[in-house]
């Protein structure tokens, strides 16, 4: 059974990762807009990989004997700089959802829950490859460049590297 203020912390994240999904999904129309076949495919399947962390959060409260809230989620922004910036902004908001992460480690810890701390291991490396994924897509886009041809071959690195994720997830699992 989860604690008032452990079930209240879970609901919060339910929030983030529904924001993250829609955050990802914005940005997946932006790259559409901007010709960005590859980029726009990569940020629809994290969109989704987000929807799934949420739902994925949804059902543990309510098998926990919580109650798990569909959340208001606000709007995401519609315009990006570039793509540069666009994911600059992936890599600080999986950060952040690396904080909140380790902040409901840290609370299942004070209310000796052990049911969720056990639960929130997956979530730690899901956040660890995102994290990476993100560092490495971040370091190929500054080798790249800006050049005047740079967002073809950006596109072009972004859709190998969905296309080398997609590959990699087994079956039926979220990534």
């Amino acid at each position: 059974m989860l604690s008032k203020k452990m079930e209240e912390a879970l609901n919060k994240q339910i929030a983030l990762e529904g924001y993250a999904s829609y955050l990802y999904l914005s940005m997946a129309s932006w790259c559409d807009r901007e010709g960005l076949e590859g980029c726009a495919q990569f940020m629809f399947r994290q969109s989704e990989e987000e929807r799934d962390h949420m739902l994925r959060i949804f059902h543990f409260i309510n098998e926990a004997d919580g109650h798990a809230l569909t959340p208001g989620i606000r709007e995401p922004e519609h315009e990006f700089e570039s793509i540069h910036s666009l994911f600059r902004e992936v890599y600080a908001h999986e950060q952040n959802v690396t904080k909140a992460i380790n902040g409901l480690i840290e609370l299942s810890y004070k209310e000796n829950d052990f049911n969720t701390l056990n639960f929130l291991q997956w979530y730690v490396e899901e956040q660890r490859e995102e994290e990476t994924l993100m560092r490495t897509i971040l370091d190929k886009l500054k080798l790249i460049g800006d050049g005047p041809q740079s967002l073809y071959y950006i596109d072009k690195e972004i859709d190998a590297i969905n296309k080398a994720t997609t590959k990699v997830e087994p079956a039926g699992e979220e990534g």
